[in-house]
């Protein structure tokens, strides 16, 4: 690569002087999604819908929502190999103006009134479209020209009137030749951290109950308890009116402190009447444990939760890491529900009395220990691949910054 020899201003910046300056409206025509009522929905054809495109760089045919459409509503509203779909609307001021590359020809499918369709003249190589409107310069302008209401819109009017730099087709070639080949490095990746994923729900169905044991382990017996015998509630109220984090429970990732999370505050200002969760110490969403919003505190010697929460601790023969797995298995979330069901006031939740008394399988605390490993292994194998995900993510954005704007210019042999 090598840096441009001359240039002219753009905006707050310089492009090559080679390169063009050209509006969308120029560069093609943009049209609004289908809209049509409830009842027209769950029959008829293929409808790409927001959910199909969010965050998601290329589209293919596939499996797509029914909606039933005239012939000319899908002539009017068709999909070709080349389109671009922006994202007309999103709660998240970031998901606004995303694009999607339709891969593929999709007949008789229309696309979602959430959209917006932008259909070009040729000067944009379709690959290059892939890449283009992703340039940290194009997205802030696009931001700056959205509107907020309930969620952050963008319009064809805005659209329209955003320009982007363009070389010519052959560096454009070039340019998403480059950054398509870091796609492939990440999609490569994504593609192991799914597999080692499977391989680990695999290990937490069949070492948690024990249809699959560990060698060292396989003569031992496991025994049948109820989590009072191994457990007991603790309720330490925050009475000197600490000013500790707050943390909130979530499905999927357990306690997580909630400013850091949530990015806003979600508690009260008031936070005399909270609970205390010292280190190493469970607590669950009383009235939310249906699914599975379960977490266990490692971070915090001590840390804030809602009075909502029910805070429990176990005793000496129970590895932490491997109950916390154990509580948050499909088996034990399948017995939270159905005593939620059948429970008189739902409101109520699940309370300790009710929980503590679910029954479990344990093994002995050496093969707890080792089920653990085997289990945090998994994870920190799968957290590792994330994080070189996150790397090359970050490679591409810096190359994506530098050749879509030409301040480093490809070598290209003619």
């Amino acid at each position: 690569m090598s840096k441009p020899e001359t240039t002219k201003p753009f905006y707050n910046s310089t492009i090559p002087s080679d390169w063009e300056i050209m509006s969308l409206d120029e560069l093609g025509e943009l049209k609004n999604g289908i809209n049509k009522d409830k009842e027209e929905f769950g029959h008829g054809f293929p409808l790409v819908g927001l959910m199909d495109v969010f965050d998601i760089p290329k589209v293919y045919n596939g499996e797509f929502s029914l909606v039933n459409t005239t012939e000319n509503e899908r002539r009017d509203f068709d999909l070709r190999k080349g389109d671009v779909l922006f994202v007309r609307s999103s709660v998240k001021p970031t998901g606004v103006g995303l694009t999607t590359l339709v891969c593929q020809d999709m007949p008789n499918t229309t696309f979602s009134g959430f959209l917006i369709r932008f259909r070009t003249n040729g000067k944009l190589d379709f690959e290059f479209k892939a890449h283009c409107f992703f340039e940290d310069n194009f997205r802030q302008r696009l931001l700056n020209k959205s509107t907020i209401s309930a969620n952050t819109n963008i319009n064809q009017v805005a659209l329209k009137s955003l320009k982007i730099a363009i070389p010519s087709l052959h560096e454009q070639k070039a340019i998403a030749n480059i950054l398509s080949l870091m796609d492939t490095a990440i999609n490569k990746n994504n593609l192991l951290i799914a597999k080692k994923e499977l391989q680990k729900k695999w290990l937490i169905q069949n070492l948690l109950n024990g249809k699959k044991r560990l060698k060292m382990f396989e003569k031992e017996k496991w025994k049948e308890i109820h989590i009072h015998n191994v457990a007991k509630e603790v309720s330490l109220k925050n009475r000197t009116d600490k000013q500790l984090t707050v943390l909130s429970c979530t499905k999927y990732d357990g306690l997580v402190p909630s400013l850091e999370y949530f990015g806003r505050r979600i508690f009260s200002d008031d936070v005399s009447t909270y609970k205390v969760v010292p280190k190493n110490h469970f607590a669950y969403a009383t009235n939310h444990i249906e699914e599975g919003s379960i977490g266990y505190q490692e971070i915090f010697d001590e840390a804030l939760i809602s009075p909502i929460y029910t805070v429990f601790k176990t005793d000496a023969s129970v590895n932490d890491a491997f109950f916390y797995k154990l509580l948050k298995s499909h088996k034990c979330v399948y017995q939270y529900q159905a005593r939620m069901e059948g429970s008189i006031d739902r409101r109520g939740g699940l309370r300790w009395d009710a929980f503590s008394i679910i029954k479990i399988q344990i093994p002995s605390l050496k093969e707890q220990t080792a089920i653990a490993k085997v289990l945090q292994a998994a994870d920190k194998e799968i957290q590792l691949l994330k994080i070189k995900t996150e790397k090359l993510r970050e490679q591409k954005k810096g190359l994506m910054q530098v050749l879509l704007t030409g301040k480093k210019r490809l070598i290209i042999k003619e």
